[in-house]
């Protein structure tokens, strides 16, 4: 039985832990009185339900009845629960509503359709194009042409193997030859390359090992939901966090059902949101998991005018490759014409299909008798050109899929009558047009969208234009990699006023890095000259690396890990050339090339030369420190609900999944209480502001509710434009440095002077110092560059 004692319906901050086998619920729970002290008021799990053995994420669910049992199963769960209640703290899950493993000897549903087919229960669970392929569903598992590998399937009783893979037989086939047997089945295994182009169920992303699953079906909603919605209904969990709503058919629609459903419990949703995209107002949620305020937050602490140098000086030292990632505009858009005509190949062949069955079943004469070749082509010059995930059924369309975008278009196509396919595809996407056919081709072209928007930018732009890494973060725009504290001001006032109740984030498990080597490499833009003199010195060492842009990502990484295991760097490194796809792949490795980037990298920044990297990080240290305090304080106290990633109220230096996911290690509960000047020394500077801020949070849950104000707090004197300050209702005053290095070399503080709200004001920090009126900076960061200050004394009128 789980306890009665009553948790916030709302979390003042939550704590993320990435549960796995090596960290089971038991091992949580164990965490639980040190991170009830640290100030969060919810756990935030990864996922929970049952996922393919052995899997270090959760993501790969299959079977949504059942809780884990690699983690402790139900009992484990609701173990965990009480244990957190007991230190007064709730949980939130992460839930899996895209897609599960295309796994069949664990996915009972799936296996169930491979064996009896379309006509199984379970065929409306997943997205899979039954019209294709001869009705048999292509599984991309083998090592080569079925002709060649034919000898190492083989026939067990009622089952098909290849090797550690495992398939039903369709009843009465097992006597067949192999040939026939293939025939006469519900599926066929073919060579893993044909994920490129002959697939005919929907995928997460390009990932043929993750099946989409159809939960606009009110029945397959509540297969898939049951048990998350019991465990809510029954207090065991509190909220929810929902993972990649872009994916599904109507996220518009799907929220909805779960808003109702869950009883209105606090939602966030995985939402990448543009330059300038706003999340649709109409959904029931609390808002995103926090990837925009990541952005704006980055990009406070990021010099514009320095990332401009730095970019002038990273063309020069990668040429001759900057053709292919020196212009940020021009990269997407390569990206986006590979990957959508090879990862995504077979996505746009059935969105074609789509297309021309929703012209032919028009009765609108100027959409039918259009032929696939051309609606093709439109659809591409269309995808292309998007700039934000996609489009919604709330009513974005029209702003996302423009008549600019239409126009560029149509210049592609060498017949001017042929142009006319651009119009009638941005039509249907528009809304023209109805009928069954219709909408099943809007629905396709907004999960097409999605899925190349991610994989173009996400996974292969960023791998491809660097001359910044910590730009190239999810939800970041590397082509605007700075914001000005009047813009970071305009977007609080935005959320608190429409989204109070959003998420914000620094780290995640989806973090390319860390919040912690992402504020060490924004130092960078301070000083790009200082940069690019090192690589020269470095260059100048025979160590150069097999081209210039890995070399200059190369010799960033290590800037911004710091010390570090050399096969950590290495793996990072190898990730960043297959997905960026110039000279090796995921699919189409190159050895000579691979090798060649792992010797670089033992011999130059994990070497000798990257001495003098690290030296230059040591110079730069205290700047590094400044931009990381100042980034988590403004994070933890902005309006929103933080999510502490988890490590990270700590210096946490990572890199690229799987470097990000490994296990941390938690101190004893009384490790988060000191506040003293002794622990703002050294490693514990970070602990101590991030504790003070998550129990000031705890504290006046009202002061950052959805009640809260948040009032811009103007320096003035010559250094002004190096503080951000803001009030948050009255009651907490957060102050930060940006730009530290600026501001030593312009001859720090001077007399600048920040007006307080009317009270006294005591250091959360260090409570033995008061301030009240206009306090000089300099004395107000004389121990720390950030201030988080409480106002003492009853609230104000």
């Amino acid at each position: 039985m789980t306890s009665e004692r009553p948790v916030p319906v709302v979390p003042t901050a939550t704590y993320r832990l990435q549960l796995q086998p090596g960290f089971p619920f038991e091992a949580a729970a164990a965490a639980v009185p040190y991170l009830a002290s640290l100030g969060v008021s919810h756990l935030h799990l990864s996922p929970v339900l049952e996922a393919v053995p052995g899997s270090a994420h959760g993501y790969d669910v299959v079977d949504h009845a059942r809780v884990r049992a690699e983690l402790g199963g139900e009992e484990g769960l609701r173990a965990l629960s009480d244990t957190a209640r007991g230190h007064g703290l709730g949980l939130v899950v992460d839930i899996v509503p895209n897609h599960m493993a295309m796994a069949p000897r664990h996915n009972r549903a799936l296996w169930e359709v491979l064996r009896e087919g379309p006509k199984s229960p379970y065929a409306r669970w997943f997205d899979i194009d039954w019209e294709a392929q001869g009705g048999q569903v292509l599984l991309p598992v083998l090592g080569g042409p079925v002709g060649e590998v034919l000898d190492e399937l083989r026939v067990d009783g009622d089952v098909l193997r290849y090797y550690d893979h495992a398939f039903p037989l369709r009843e009465g086939t097992g006597d067949l030859p192999l040939p026939r047997l293939l025939d006469a089945q519900w599926y066929r295994p073919v060579w893993w390359r044909l994920a490129r182009t002959e697939l005919n169920y929907r995928r997460f992303f390009s990932i043929s090992e993750l099946i989409g699953v159809r939960v606009e079906d009110p029945e397959v909603f509540d297969a898939t939901h049951g048990k998350i919605l019991q465990l809510l209904r029954e207090g065991v969990l509190d909220g929810l966090r929902v993972d990649h709503p872009d994916g599904l058919a109507d996220p518009d629609a799907y929220l909805a059902r779960l808003h109702a459903a869950s009883g209105g419990r606090w939602t966030v949703v995985e939402k990448i949101l543009a330059h300038g995209e706003a999340l649709p107002d109409t959904w029931p949620v609390a808002g995103t998991t926090g990837y925009d305020a990541l952005r704006q937050v980055d990009g406070l602490f990021t010099d514009p005018a320095g990332a401009g140098e730095l970019l002038e000086l990273y063309r020069r030292f990668a040429a001759p490759q900057t053709d292919r990632g020196g212009d940020w505009a021009a990269t997407v858009r390569r990206a986006a014409y590979a990957v959508l005509r090879h990862e995504l190949a077979t996505e746009l062949d059935r969105l074609t299909r789509a297309a021309t069955r929703a012209c032919a079943a028009s009765p609108d004469p100027a959409l039918r008798d259009r032929a696939p070749w051309a609606l093709r082509t439109a659809l591409e010059e269309l995808l292309v050109r998007m700039e934000v995930y996609r489009p919604y059924v709330s009513g974005n369309a029209a702003t996302v899929v423009t008549e600019e975008a239409a126009a560029e278009a149509r210049l592609a196509f060498v017949v001017p009558e042929e142009a006319g396919a651009v119009d009638v595809v941005r039509g249907l996407v528009l809304g023209r047009g109805d009928g069954p056919a219709a909408v099943e081709f809007r629905t396709r072209f907004a999960q097409t969208a999605s899925a190349l928007r991610a994989k173009s930018v996400e996974d292969t732009a960023f791998y491809r234009y660097v001359p910044l890494l910590s730009a190239n973060e999810v939800g970041g725009d590397p082509g605007r990699p700075g914001v000005s504290p009047a813009a970071f001001h305009a977007y609080c006032a935005r959320v608190q006023r429409d989204w109070p109740l959003t998420g914000t984030v620094l780290s995640t498990h989806d973090s390319k890095r860390s919040a912690d080597v992402r504020a060490a490499l924004a130092v960078l833009t301070e000083c790009p000259r200082r940069w690019a003199e090192l690589l020269e010195q470095v260059t100048h060492a025979e160590v150069g690396g097999p081209d210039g842009q890995l070399a200059w990502a190369a010799w960033q990484t290590v800037f911004g890990l710091g010390p570090a295991v050399p096969e950590r760097v290495r793996e990072a490194l190898l990730k960043h050339v297959r997905e960026a796809g110039m000279y090796t792949s995921w699919t189409e490795q190159e050895p000579p090339y691979e090798e060649a980037v792992a010797t670089f990298v033992t011999a130059g920044p994990c070497g000798v030369p990257g001495e003098r990297v690290a030296a230059l990080r040591e110079a730069l240290a205290p700047h590094i420190r400044a931009n990381v305090l100042g980034a988590a304080l403004t994070q933890l106290t902005m309006p929103g609900v933080p999510d502490v990633y988890q490590g990270t109220e700590s210096e946490y230096l990572a890199l690229v999944d799987p470097d990000n996911r490994r296990p941390v290690r938690f101190p004893p509960a009384d490790a988060a209480t000191g506040t003293d000047g002794a622990r703002m020394e050294g490693a514990g500077m970070k602990g101590a502001v991030t504790a003070a801020a998550l129990r000031l949070r705890r504290r006046y849950p009202d002061a950052f509710g959805a009640a809260a104000t948040y009032e811009p707090l103007p320096a003035e004197g010559r250094a002004a434009g190096h503080l951000l300050a803001f009030a948050r209702s009255g009651r907490v005053v957060t102050a930060v440095t940006r730009l530290s290095l600026r501001l030593a070399e312009a001859g720090g503080w001077g007399d600048t002077r920040l007006a307080l709200p009317p009270g006294r004001w005591v250091d959360a920090v260090d409570p033995g110092r008061e301030f009240m009126g206009h306090v000089r900076v300099a004395e107000l960061f004389e121990r720390l560059p950030v201030a988080l200050l409480e106002r003492l004394g009853r609230d104000p009128e």
